[in-house]
């Protein structure tokens, strides 16, 4: 089990990255059931070319090595609960 799941995200390993789905919840629209994003990881060119994790928008998440902040982070994106209260508190 990965810090992904759990969080209760679904995760699918894809060739452009790892699609991670917050199934308990709401998307804001028929086409969007549910929050979800698609996590790369990229050199990142203004930290010395250093391996990030990045959004499927490009923002910064954390470092590579940083995996449980990584977790943490895409965890409250997509508004899942967390040992430290909800998401977006």
């Amino acid at each position: 089990m990965s810090r992904l799941h759990a969080y209760g995200l679904e995760t699918t390993l894809r060739r452009c990255g790892l699609t991670v789905v917050n199934a308990r919840v709401a998307g804001c629209c028929a086409e969007v059931p549910h929050p979800a994003d698609t996590v790369t990881c990229k050199a990142r060119e203004d930290d010395g070319g250093r391996a990030w994790f990045f959004t499927s928008w490009g923002e910064p998440i954390a470092e590579a090595d940083r995996i449980v902040d990584a977790a943490l982070i895409v965890a409250t994106t997509l508004g899942t609960p967390t040992e430290h209260g909800c998401a977006g508190e």
